[in-house]
């Protein structure tokens, strides 16, 4: 559509993107985010809103044109799918997420690089809050917590003296 080319491509690489309103959900494990892709940015460390709150500034100084992608939330991980974009997240690799704490349209996550200690987080913005985005990956977290994390390593059995 952007080019104007015409042909045949696999459908792998296509998305559906509802036309309208900002969040489509598909069944309990999956949900879906129509947002914009402003940007990712190096951060020092893996946590913290003030952390957060400066990558989104810097991000917002960066951009020319944000790119509309689907952000697809699930208890595999996050995945955003866009026409200039596609990228998959595991949950164990994502450190801290949230709303900015004044403007709810940005959202951004923190992720660590699988293999090296770096850091950097990925900012989002939508025309509404994206509050329901951040409850969403909230529920991931706890599920993935509850499949995963919580029966290899049980809290409630460590006893420290």
């Amino acid at each position: 559509m952007r080019t104007g080319a015409t042909g045949i491509f696999p459908a792998f690489y296509a998305v559906r993107v509802p036309k309208d309103g900002s969040h489509v959900r598909n069944d309990g494990w999956t949900e879906q985010f129509v947002v914009r892709f402003l940007g990712s940015v190096q951060v020092p460390i893996h946590m913290g809103n003030d952390v957060l709150c400066a990558a989104m500034q810097k991000v917002q100084k960066t951009i020319c044109l944000p790119s509309a992608c689907v952000l697809e939330v699930s208890v595999k991980g996050v995945k955003m799918i866009g026409d200039q974009c596609f990228h998959f997240f595991q949950l164990k690799n994502i450190s801290f997420c949230g709303c900015h704490p004044k403007h709810s349209r940005y959202f951004g996550f923190i992720t660590k690089h699988p293999d090296q200690q770096r850091f950097a987080c990925h900012v989002l913005m939508s025309d509404t809050t994206l509050h329901p985005l951040a409850e969403s990956v909230r529920r991931a977290f706890q599920q993935f917590y509850k499949e995963h994390v919580g029966y290899s390593c049980p809290t409630e059995d460590i006893f420290i003296e």
